[in-house]
């Protein structure tokens, strides 16, 4: 309407502009010149709207209050018309239904019915942009809903792990039979960083890891570690699942493509009265539920192919992603993720005794008396780091020796027994340096001691040995000399000088 009245306010307007309108909006010529002329008369560019009902603050809190229910509303709406006098108008209760899906949207409506999840599962989310391996990590807590048998009692585990965003690679996973702390944290990321266990080569340090505000991700034992290494630990808003989709869609792949098939999953179905089909079924046990459920990690990096990911398995991704790898060397490794109690320790020869317990290495031989101090990863007193006060050298770990295994034992038998062999091979060879020797004698003289050679003389004695030898295997008769070649230049043999008597005749 706009360009019509501006055409014909200056008098340029034909029936051509009129058809060519029409024919845009797939009106009859006719009522283009009816909205022309209401134009002309009312100067108005648009229709007027009806009134009609809509859907107002108190309509919002009473679908709220029942729950999104529009009759139960309607019904209320009636009983305030009912009680006072002034109230305005009810509709029908055909027009309340009519105003609530025209003036709320679908996730208002699931929203004021069952709550924020359900409003939320009708919005729109991006993606993040597709970025390169080790990027960004991913980490979360996974309850299983699987009963395993942990020493004689039901339990159902923790798995914490951690996913790589763009390759989708699970580069490390910690089970625990009970609520995870900081130690199945840090217990999973080791094996993430040193790109060991089963999950290697996958891994190395990340340029960042998310979480979503677990006590256990964010703890300072946690975030000084990776802190060391200049990984920052990214903390999401809470209840945010969205902002953290890779390990999400990690966390409903295993239950529903692994955890579903195992025998007392919790979310099975049920009979009538809600009972279980079998609830005497044999449970796992936790050795068992362990490997199965890293067999499968297994399978989701070498054999599962994400759509993601465009036919290629995470592993096969990770490989042909060219961007290089950062690697914490090994020494560093040995400080990480672990607590020191601030205590000064002495090498004894029982190994290093902390907390009533004694813990050898086949390293501690030989070092008795040394001042030590400890680390050790939380919750686990099976192995510690020792690291020498002085220097503040890392020496090795050292095990527990209640719990030591026969080859644990033996190695530390065999350290010993080689120090005393080295020890024995130093003796005998000093032996042979008090060793008085002296000349041989074919006259009757006084002996002479054999004066032995300086270090350079004994340089200069093999330098010279060394080339007369290479002089004497030096036969250059040995392989004869073959022809020339065809196409080499021969030298031409000089003309003998005129004789000058021959010249004269």
């Amino acid at each position: 309407m706009p360009r019509l009245l501006d055409l014909d306010g200056r008098g340029e307007l034909t029936a051509v502009h009129v058809r060519l309108v029409a024919q845009a909006l797939g009106k009859s010529e006719r009522t283009v010149w009816r909205w022309l002329a209401v134009a002309r008369r009312d100067r108005r560019l648009a229709r007027v709207e009806a009134s009609r009902f809509t859907v107002t603050t108190e309509i919002r809190q009473l679908l709220a209050l029942w729950g999104g229910n529009a009759s139960r509303v309607h019904a209320e709406l009636v009983r305030q018309a009912a009680e006072d006098p002034d109230a305005p108008a009810v509709p029908s209760l055909s027009t309340l239904h009519r105003a609530v899906r025209r003036d709320l949207t679908r996730g208002e409506r699931a929203g004021l019915k069952s709550g924020e999840a359900a409003r939320r599962a009708h919005d729109v989310f991006g993606q993040r942009p597709p970025t390169h391996r080790n990027a960004a990590w991913e980490g979360d807590h996974k309850h299983v809903p699987v009963e395993v048998d942990v020493e004689g009692e039901l339990a159902t585990p923790w798995v914490t792990w951690f996913i790589d965003c763009a390759t989708k690679v699970v580069t490390g996973v910690a089970v625990t039979a009970h609520a995870p702390s900081r130690d199945a944290v840090l217990a999973s990321l080791r094996i993430a960083i040193t790109r060991g266990g089963p999950f290697g080569p996958m891994g190395g340090l990340p340029g960042r890891i998310r979480v979503d505000r677990g006590k256990e991700f964010l703890c300072a034992t946690v975030t000084a570690a990776m802190g060391a290494f200049a990984v920052p630990v990214t903390d999401l808003p809470a209840y945010s699942p969205h902002l953290k989709g890779t390990i999400e869609a990690l966390n409903d792949a295993v239950e529903e493509m692994f955890l579903v098939s195992l025998p007392r999953y919790t979310g099975r179905q049920r009979l009538t009265g809600g009972r279980l089909a079998d609830p005497d079924a044999p449970p796992l046990t936790y050795e068992a539920f362990v490997g199965l459920l890293l067999d499968w990690v297994t399978w989701w990096n070498t054999e599962h192919r994400p759509a993601a990911l465009n036919g290629k398995t995470p592993v096969q991704a990770w490989q042909a992603d060219p961007t290089p790898l950062a690697d914490v060397p090994a020494g560093q490794m040995a400080t990480f993720a672990l607590e020191d109690d601030g205590r000064t320790y002495t090498i004894t020869t029982n190994g290093v005794r902390r907390r009533r317990r004694d813990y050898l290495a086949p390293w501690m031989n030989g070092r008795t008396g040394t001042k030590v101090s400890v680390r050790h990863l939380p919750h686990h007193d099976d192995t510690i780091e020792v690291f020498d006060v002085v220097t503040g050298r890392y020496l090795g770990p050292a095990f527990l020796a209640a719990a030591a295994s026969r080859e644990q034992i033996r190695s530390v038998q065999a350290a010993r027994t080689a120090a005393a062999r080295r020890l024995k091979a130093d003796l005998k060879a000093a032996e042979k340096l008090r060793r008085r020797r002296f000349e041989a004698s074919t006259v009757a003289a006084p002996p002479r001691l054999l004066a032995s050679p300086t270090s350079s003389q004994a340089e200069d004695e093999l330098g010279t040995a060394a080339r007369v030898d290479r002089r004497a295997l030096a036969r250059p008769d040995f392989v004869p000399h073959g022809p020339a070649p065809a196409g080499w230049v021969r030298p031409v043999a000089a003309a003998p000088p005129p004789d000058k008597d021959t010249d004269d005749h």
